[in-house]
């Protein structure tokens, strides 16, 4: 019979970066996209957080309405809504218009 030890509350994840990173990086790993709440040094354990709410860096030209899935783009760094080629970050609880260079993204995973 299948058997599951519980190991950690699903809100984050344990993660040990190659690099320095600093609070609010995006990392991607396969297609789950966490993000530091804090500072994380190369090497060192620390966490992703794979839930909750977020103000994710994006295009400023782009218009997003509340309720898009968005994706991150990471060569650029941002989420878009373009889904080709990009991972799901989530998903948008409010609207961001042209000029905000910031989304509030509920994320999924």
């Amino acid at each position: 019979m299948a058997k599951a030890i519980f190991v950690q509350d699903g809100d984050a994840i344990h993660y040990t970066p190659e690099t320095d990173l600093a609070a609010g990086s995006v990392v991607a790993i396969g297609d789950l996209i966490g993000i530091t709440r804090t500072e994380i040094k190369a090497n060192n354990p620390g966490s992703l957080a794979v839930a909750g709410v977020f103000d994710i860096t994006k295009d400023p030209d782009e218009v997003i309405t509340a309720g898009t899935k968005v994706y991150w783009k990471s060569d650029d760094q941002i989420i878009v809504t373009l889904a080709t080629g990009n991972k799901l970050v989530g998903k948008t609880i409010a609207a961001a218009p042209e000029g905000a260079t910031t989304a509030r993204v509920l994320l999924t995973h």
